[in-house]
């Protein structure tokens, strides 16, 4: 098993930066993929960004060129840097960790608000 704990949300101004952080514990030899997903109010949970265990990234459109995952192998923690946030940014972001054999596991999430 895998335990994630995210941190680093909170109320920003729109144009604003927060870095999330996701901590993972346990089987961390299982995890192939790390991904941030975020849902709005209303609205599905969508991919933010994900990293793989080979340190290949990958962005959903409309955050690319302004959000930026990392990871701290020695730390176990993948980020999430956020930059020039916007209004449409706002959404409880979850951290979710993909492992070898099909499951997967997620955190109990973060809430981002962006303020016009």
């Amino acid at each position: 098993q895998v335990q994630l704990v995210e941190s680093g949300g909170g109320l920003v101004q729109a144009g604003g930066s927060l870095r999330l952080s996701c901590a993972a514990s346990g089987s961390i030899f299982s995890i192939n993929a790390v991904g941030w997903y975020r849902q709005a109010p209303g609205k599905q949970r969508e991919l933010v960004a994900a990293i793989t265990s080979g340190g290949s990234t990958n962005y959903a459109d409309s955050v690319k060129g302004r959000f930026t995952i990392s990871r701290d192998n020695a730390k176990n923690t993948v980020y999430l840097q956020m930059n020039s946030l916007k209004p449409e940014d706002t959404a409880v972001y979850y951290c979710n960790a993909d492992l070898y054999g099909g499951k997967s596991s997620w955190g109990q999430g973060t809430q981002v608000t962006v303020s016009s």
